[in-house]
């Protein structure tokens, strides 16, 4: 997490030019509730901003008071763009809001050639410099790029998971988003050099991934949601890393997708036709498991992960970068690709990272939107088709970008503000979304691997002659000229000879194209425009004995209860990831086994998160032979004290790098299918950042069934003993022998520590 890496900015003084009252209000561009796009000018309520030239923009905003960070109300130049494509059109806000991103470009580029994250973020972060490489850096910093690509390589040739909700990979999962923009990077400059070598960078780390993370029932990736790194801001509380880690994310699978699809096409390039095929069938496989698990008809878009222990339920939410992704990368077929742009919530300030909100949590992920999600979600409503969407779109990146004058990380989404728990000026991902939707919609500019595509999508409320000139593309510049408005492409001269829409890669010297629009109907598509909304607050559910029948033989926890919710019309129970009863009382008749969660739902409908499951199937616990009670192993960061405290049986076992394979017998009595995890501890690092997760391979019988996962629970915290991920399989009556295995796709991102004490191993068996 970034959280680590925060310094605030310190306070600047600044003389503010008063907004000229001179400038006239014209015909809206884009008009939400929130704010207006008219002529040069956003007018947001009492505040204004507009364009003072190419080169200036003047605000008047004033943030919510006592917000802690300073708000720029001037940008002005301050470095030479003459490297750069020059932008001419007759908005000149526009003008200025994309001279304003390749300024904030230039200031992201650190000494040491890389792309510095933000002006309060130092260093190169895999995913931020990768969705920002996608978007605008691998055309307009190749070279930048590419170095800072290379720093988020392994010493062993893998890709760097950046730390997130505690332990990094595989609790994180999203690193495939660094071949992609890899390949991007191959795209625009063609060096066959550079393919050469993130080919086997790509290759081993998602064959590690594959091994690790990749659940065999579901067909989809375990692990965080991509970019979204803060667990209490888009997880339930009761959710701990490990449950992260079980649950299975829909931006998270699609990078996976695509990151294989990536590789099947470096493969074919570099001569690997057989492994080409492999990686597009995984590729297949995992975009089926997506429209498969994860649709929802009734939505209208993918639901944003799949969550809980032995049983998976999903969250209905939209997640606006994955509903992106699933257009942008052809998850979803065409059909479905509208229909996502009509039925994703559209807020009056733009779509938020995902909806409905979390209502007791800050506004970070949470209740916000970031600009460079808005541009994903921009350019996928032009693939799309729509229209509304992509206006809509552009608003809500050009409105923050006038008012705070700088390219800002995230907005809180119930007022446009900057009020979130912390906030970045010059953030690189969002200045480049602010440039890719000029350059990749309105222009139309689709880097491939042999040429560049041009397919330029243009509303009619943007209707207008504009230019691009100076665009640098391998051993050519690029002047760019395109007039007129829709989808569809009239005429191209090349150089004054009509052409194809797509200029090759061998293209040389400097070449003048004029694109000239249809100014054909677009299709009728709808914004589904909606308020902010708060979902209700999480049930707190637990199993307890039904007093009523406390004379009864059985020993099972029987009666399910929980804490009532405010304003909650009544609760959903489920048992085993399925409805089972609707009430709108606090208790439930729990006597059949199974895997309890409650659900409340608000009189309009929505959705809390499940609570936690409380299973009361029947359980074998193992203790493991061998057993101590105190740390030794060098690995360990914080020595505890002795003895420890909250193991069970006799002891605990150490596994590390260097710990024998560990074997245990296990005997079953009724053939079924169980869920097998291990009670531990690891208090190596702090629960919410670092990269100390330990992961172990689980075998029955000589079988590779999964992965078991780690995650750090505290600096020291070597009493608090907590659980696994689970896994689940079929087991037939009889002795058989479990092993815990550390391989070499085990390796975690810390390479000198992948510790922990194993206290139990469980088995719980699950209902057919």
């Amino acid at each position: 997490m970034k959280m680590q890496y925060l310094r605030l900015a310190t306070a600047m003084s600044l003389t503010i030019p008063a907004i000229s009252p001179a400038r006239a209000v014209t015909a809206d561009i884009v008009a939400t509730p929130a704010y207006r796009w008219s002529a040069d000018s956003i007018i947001q309520g009492p505040y204004k901003a507009y364009a003072d030239g190419p080169f200036r923009i003047v605000s008047d905003y004033a943030a919510e008071p006592g917000y802690h960070m300073p708000i720029d109300k001037v940008w002005e130049r301050k470095n030479a763009l003459a490297a750069y494509p020059r932008l001419t059109t007759p908005n000149m806000l526009h003008t200025a809001i994309f001279n304003m991103g390749l300024d904030e470009m230039v200031n992201a580029v650190e000494r040491d050639s890389t792309l510095r994250t933000g002006r309060e973020w130092p260093g190169v972060w895999t995913r931020d410099v990768s969705y920002s490489i996608i978007l605008a850096m691998a055309a307009l910093q190749p070279e930048v790029s590419r170095i800072s690509l290379e720093k988020k390589i392994t010493p062993s040739g893998r890709i760097v998971q950046d730390t997130g909700s505690g332990g990094a990979w595989p609790v994180s999962s999203d690193r495939q988003i660094w071949g992609v923009a890899a390949f991007e990077v191959y795209k625009t400059t063609g060096d066959k050099q550079w393919l050469r070598k993130i080919y086997p960078v790509i290759k081993n780390s998602l064959e590690d991934d594959y091994k690790t993370i990749y659940d065999a029932e579901t067909g989809l990736v375990h692990g965080e949601t991509s970019f979204i790194d803060w667990r209490e801001q888009s997880y339930p509380t009761w959710m701990q890393t490990a449950d992260i880690y079980q649950s299975e994310a829909l931006g998270t699978s699609i990078v996976h997708a695509q990151a294989w699809r990536t590789l099947a096409g470096i493969a074919s390039i570099l001569g690997d036709k057989k492994y080409a095929a492999t990686c597009t069938l995984r590729a297949d496989a995992l975009a089926d498991a997506i429209n498969k698990r994860l649709w929802m008809d009734d939505k209208g878009y993918y639901a944003m992960y799949l969550y809980g222990r032995d049983n998976l339920i999903v969250n209905p939410r939209a997640e606006t970068l994955g509903e992106a992704l699933s257009i942008l990368w052809d998850v979803a077929p065409a059909d479905r690709a509208r229909t996502i742009t009509e039925s994703n919530p559209t807020t009056p300030f733009g779509t938020a990272i995902f909806y409905p909100q979390i209502a007791d949590q800050p506004p970070y992920h949470n209740n916000s939107l970031w600009p460079w999600v808005a541009a994903y979600w921009t350019l996928a409503n032009a693939k799309a088709g729509n229209s509304e969407g992509v206006m809509q779109g552009i608003g809500s990146i050009f409105r923050p970008a006038a008012l705070f004058a700088t390219n800002k990380e995230n907005f809180v989404l119930d007022n446009g503000d900057i009020g979130t728990v912390v906030n970045s000026s010059n953030m690189l991902w969002c200045l480049s979304g602010n440039l890719a939707v000029t350059m990749k919609i309105l222009f139309g500019i689709n880097y491939e691997p042999d040429g560049i595509r041009f397919a330029p999508f243009v509303p009619k409320a943007l209707a207008a002659t504009r230019s691009l000139d100076g665009l640098r593309y391998r051993d050519a510049t690029l002047d760019i000229t395109i007039s007129g408005y829709g989808s569809e492409i009239s005429r191209f001269p090349l150089n004054g000879k009509e052409h194809k829409p797509f200029l090759p890669a061998d293209i040389k010297g400097t070449n003048k194209i004029e694109i000239v629009m249809a100014d054909n109907g677009l299709q009728p598509l709808r914004v589904n425009s909606v308020p902010n909304l708060k979902a209700p607050l999480t049930p707190v559910a637990w199993l307890t004995h039904d007093t009523a029948t406390a004379t009864t033989s059985s020993p099972r926890l029987n009666l399910l209860e929980w804490n009532p919710i405010e304003y909650i019309d009544h609760y959903v129970v489920m048992r085993d990831g399925k409805e089972i009863a609707i009430t709108k009382t606090t208790t439930f008749d729990a006597s059949v086994p199974g895997e309890y969660q409650v659900i409340g739902v608000s009189g309009d409908g929505t959705r809390s998160f499940a609570s936690q499951p409380r299973s009361n199937t029947h359980e074998t616990r193992v203790d493991f032979p061998g057993e101590t009670q105190t740390v030794t192993s060098p690995e360990a960061q914080v020595k505890p004290q002795a003895p420890l405290r909250g193991y069970r049986g006799n002891g605990f076992v150490e596994t590390d790098h260097k710990a024998r394979t560990i074997t245990l017998p296990v005997d079953i009595d009724e053939t079924g299918k169980y869920a097998i995890s291990l009670r531990y501890a690891n208090g190596n690092g702090p629960v919410n950042t670092q990269n100390k997760c330990a992961i172990r391979t689980l075998g029955i019988d000589g079988k590779r069934i999964g992965t078991l996962v780690l995650p750090q629970r505290g600096v020291g915290n070597w009493d608090d003993w907590g659980y696994s991920n689970s896994v689940a399989t079929t087991l037939s009556p009889g002795r058989h022998t479990v092993t815990i295995e550390f391989l070499p796709e085990n390796e975690n991102m810390n390479f000198e520590v992948n510790h922990a004490l194993l206290d139990q191993l469980i088995l719980r068996r699950l209902a057919q």
